[in-house]
């Protein structure tokens, strides 16, 4: 039986105001330690140590003895209890620290799969950008290299056949605005880009690459 109660005791749930109520314990000890002293302060400040007999060895005349008996004994009494009452403060300061950081660490993992579950799922990419040149189409379009794309005007990861698909777009969009979509950093990205005739060769500036898969 006492073994399920101290089990029961390890599984209690320490609140912020379970530690407000062992400091405001604490600070009665300390108030009546204070009271004690005083006793012992009036008494001719005989404190904890000092004899309570003459240099004859009879008790002194010139104090209450009991009072300063009954205080030392109190004081020793509760500064026990005040030691004990400190190790309560900090297993409890622990447990609710360790409580509020299990929690904090519960609602993270919480928002993040939240997140992930919010987030659509990225299809496969099956082409990479692995140049862009300065000033052409795909520069001014915002275009990186390392973009992994996933769209290509009507070329998506479920038709994508080979770059000739993308060839193909690009023939038939020259001045024209494609939308493209690529995955950037894990995010899906989504640009406009328009084939035209600039300063180099081609009508992008960058260079793409299929991705086998």
């Amino acid at each position: 039986m006492k073994m399920t109660e101290e089990n029961n005791n390890d599984k209690a749930v320490i609140t912020v105001e379970d530690v407000q109520r062992l400091i405001k314990k604490k600070d009665e000890i300390e108030e009546q330690i204070k009271a004690y002293y005083d006793v012992l302060e009036d008494q001719g400040d005989v404190g904890m140590d000092a004899p309570l007999v003459d240099v004859e060895g009879y008790p002194r005349a010139d104090v209450d003895l009991f009072q300063i008996r009954t205080a030392r004994h109190s004081i020793s009494c509760l500064q026990n209890d005040h030691k004990a009452i400190m190790v309560e403060i900090e297993e409890a300061l622990h447990k609710l620290h360790a409580r509020e950081k299990a929690k904090h660490d519960q609602d993270q993992a919480e928002a993040q799969t939240e997140r992930m579950e919010q987030e659509p799922s990225l299809p496969p990419p099956f082409a990479r950008v692995d140049a862009v040149t300065q000033g052409s189409p795909a520069y001014q379009a915002g275009v990186h290299i390392g973009d992994e794309i996933i769209e290509f005007g009507s070329v998506n990861t479920s038709n994508f056949q080979n770059l000739q698909n993308i060839a193909s777009v690009v023939q038939h969009s020259e001045g024209k605005s494609v939308s493209i979509a690529v995955i950037r950093n894990g995010q899906r990205v989504h640009l406009g880009l328009t084939p035209q005739r600039w300063s180099g060769r081609g009508l992008l500036g960058c260079n793409i690459v299929p991705l086998h898969r």
